[in-house]
């Protein structure tokens, strides 16, 4: 059996998916098409100060107009992820004027690409001479690597064979000067992003040469000699105009020993889980063991070990990078948007490997927590950061939480994370089923319908996440033998039922999931019921910066407290152990309806002379979702409390 088609029609993410498609894919094309006025004063670095210029340079390359390069050296990755994003938009709706502006788009990517398949805007327009110099910093692959898996989009969704040649032709051209023959340089990207977009290109057009080119890639990077090293000492600059100062170590770059000598996560977040994508793809692939034995330690290291409770990873704003086993601090926290959604890329390409409801847990935690903070209700404000404690003063004074923004910005300095979130919720229907062999995996509990080459159908419907309840119904045209899985959430810890007619259906657990095989015929309908109640969780003692303080999590949803509902000074409200907590539903504070959790805690009240009096008097605290803080007022935040 494979998949088919999946359509959601979901309460939840139906809100995000009509978003993107309404409001975010309109508004970032205006701030890529420099129609959007998003300049601000720059309060820190990652405040945009100019426009995007993205097309424009795409424009000047083509030969359009006249000018000069502006804006980051991987600008162009923002309009391939944009365009990637509409693809999938497009795949499942008419869209008569998105579908010109693509096509437009098409067009002038391939008027900007050279006769070699070679493209980037920034080396063509700025640094002609320095193509392949640098490629631990150049972010040449990268950027292609990005386009690649838009061409793929396209030539998926809306049957773009221009789109998909473009693409072929860039991975030709890497394909080129990339490998083990004498000629070529003997190397890997400095950003990965290429390996898991040949991935996808040899999944599409059936063509093994883009498979070996990833796994050569993969295989060959921190080998010895180190490619990055050689270049370093040859053709590489030691101050690109584009990245002067020091050259970062090896481990930034997951360079400094061969993929599977990589004891624990390492350097750059996003680089990290992008790594990951690409490594499991290619040893699913190759049926490489040892490859997906690197992955599954490496994933455990992550999400055991250096993961906050709202799936977010990479701790440290130096570098954007994971630090060390445990090292968690809220108020300082990283956790970049982009690293979140990297990680639901590298997760499903675990689940395809190897169904196991961990890895669609983490997942589960990613999408509801991790990923959708980086964005405003409105979709037009965007998180690159996504910390768990903010003070809006101490995010203005103290220079080591430049980082942390108490709001949102419109648009970003570096604005990889609002177009990576806008594709990643646009092909959200590629995240909720996983089919191997004859059975299929529910791995998400998100409304929608599963169609399989064989003519089953496979359908789910409930209110999740805010109620526990799932319907499901199978339906065969013909007599059909095949198995379900449905995920039994690992923050589900009371007696879960699953009913037909009423009636206990027994299954057997299989990695996680409950297995229901059989032979299906006409339709078959069960109802899942899961416990979904209020719940405080507390994080590994070793994790030293949450010892003594609790989080609120109710189903997959982590909760916050925010100064809007509970008044200032929040790190002086307590809880005790058996706090009553009550779920609520609120269908007017904000823009999306959701379940609040009321409880009565403890503030110790901070005395006018700058002491705090012993006695701390009742307070009633609300908490709201993680994922919707910050988008009523500017004000503080807290994530874990301390626990009386």
């Amino acid at each position: 059996m494979k998949q088919e088609r999946v359509t959601i029609n979901d309460h939840f993410w139906n809100y995000y998916r009509d978003l993107v498609k309404n409001v975010m894919i309109p508004y970032q094309w205006r701030v890529l098409n420099d129609e959007e006025n998003i300049a601000t004063s720059g309060k820190t670095s990652y405040y945009a100060t100019e426009k995007s210029h993205a097309l424009e340079n795409l424009r000047i390359a083509a030969g359009l107009t006249n000018g000069e390069f502006h804006g980051q050296w991987f600008q162009d990755s923002d309009v391939y992820k944009w365009l990637e994003a509409a693809a999938y938009v497009l795949g499942g709706s008419e869209d008569q004027g998105l579908r010109q502006r693509v096509d437009q788009v098409i067009d002038l990517i391939a008027a900007a690409q050279q006769d070699d398949g070679y493209l980037d805007t920034y080396f063509q327009l700025k640094e002609p001479t320095r193509k392949l110099q640098h490629v631990a910093k150049s972010h040449e692959l990268y950027c292609m690597g990005h386009y690649i898996e838009a061409g793929c989009a396209l030539y998926q969704a809306i049957d773009s064979q221009k789109a998909l040649d473009i693409a072929v032709k860039m991975a030709d051209f890497i394909d080129a000067h990339f490998g083990p023959e004498e000629g070529k340089l003997h190397g890997y990207p400095g950003h990965p992003e290429i390996e898991l977009a040949l991935m996808k290109l040899a999944d599409t057009t059936q063509n093994e040469k883009y498979l070996k080119l990833a796994a050569y890639m993969v295989n060959t990077r921190g080998t010895q000699p180190n490619f990055f090293t050689e270049q370093l000492q040859t053709t590489a600059a030691k101050e690109e105009s584009y990245w002067g100062g020091k050259e970062p170590a090896l481990g930034y770059f997951q360079a400094d020993v061969p993929v599977r000598e990589i004891e624990m996560a390492e350097g750059h977040a996003v680089r990290m889980v992008y790594l990951l994508t690409g490594m499991a793809h290619v040893a699913r692939e190759t049926h490489d063991q040892s490859l997906q034995a690197a992955c599954e330690r490496l994933y455990h290291d992550i999400v055991d070990r250096q993961m906050y409770v709202t799936g977010g990873v990479g701790a440290t704003a130096n570098g954007e990078a994971f630090t060390f086993d445990n090292d968690l601090p809220n108020d300082t926290a990283y956790a970049e948007t982009c690293a979140s959604c990297g990680m639901v890329f590298f997760l499903k390409q675990m689940l395809e490997n190897q169904p196991d409801a961990q890895y669609a847990d983490v997942m589960e935690r990613e999408l509801f927590n991790g990923t959708i903070s980086g964005m405003a209700l409105d979709g037009q404000h965007f998180f690159y950061v996504n910390p768990l404690e903010v003070d809006p003063v101490s995010c203005a004074m103290d220079p080591n939480k430049h980082h942390v923004l108490p709001t949102r910005p419109t648009w970003l300095a570096c604005a990889c994370c609002p177009p990576n979130l806008a594709r990643l919720l646009s092909s959200l229907d590629r995240y909720v089923y996983t089919v191997h062999g004859d059975t299929v995996y529910l791995d998400q509990f998100i409304s929608s319908q599963l169609v399989l080459d064989n003519g089953v159908q496979v359908e789910q419907q409930s209110n999740y996440p805010w109620d526990g309840q799932v319907t499901i119904t199978v339906t065969a045209p013909q007599a059909t033998d095949m198995a379900l899985g449905i995920r039994m959430p690992e923050w589900c810890h009371g007696a879960v039922r699953l009913t037909e007619n009423g009636v206990a259906v027994p299954y057997e657990m299989q990695r996680g999931y409950m297995v229901l095989a059989g032979t299906y015929e006409a339709t078959t309908t069960y109802v899942l019921d899961l416990p979904m109640q209020a719940e405080q969780v507390t994080a590994n003692p070793a994790v030293k910066a949450d010892i003594g303080k609790v989080a609120l999590q109710r189903g997959p949803i982590v909760y916050c407290l925010e100064e809007v509902d509970n008044g200032p000074h929040l790190p002086w409200v307590t809880l005790s152990p058996d706090a009553q907590l009550t779920a609520v539903t609120d269908e007017s504070s904000l823009s999306i309806p959701f379940k609040a959790i009321e409880t009565v805690g403890k503030r110790l009240p901070v005395a006018a002379t700058g002491y705090v009096a012993r006695n701390a008097t009742p307070v009633n605290l609300r908490f709201v979702p993680y994922f919707a803080w910050a988008n009523r007022m500017v004000g503080e935040m807290l994530v874990w409390v301390k626990q009386r």
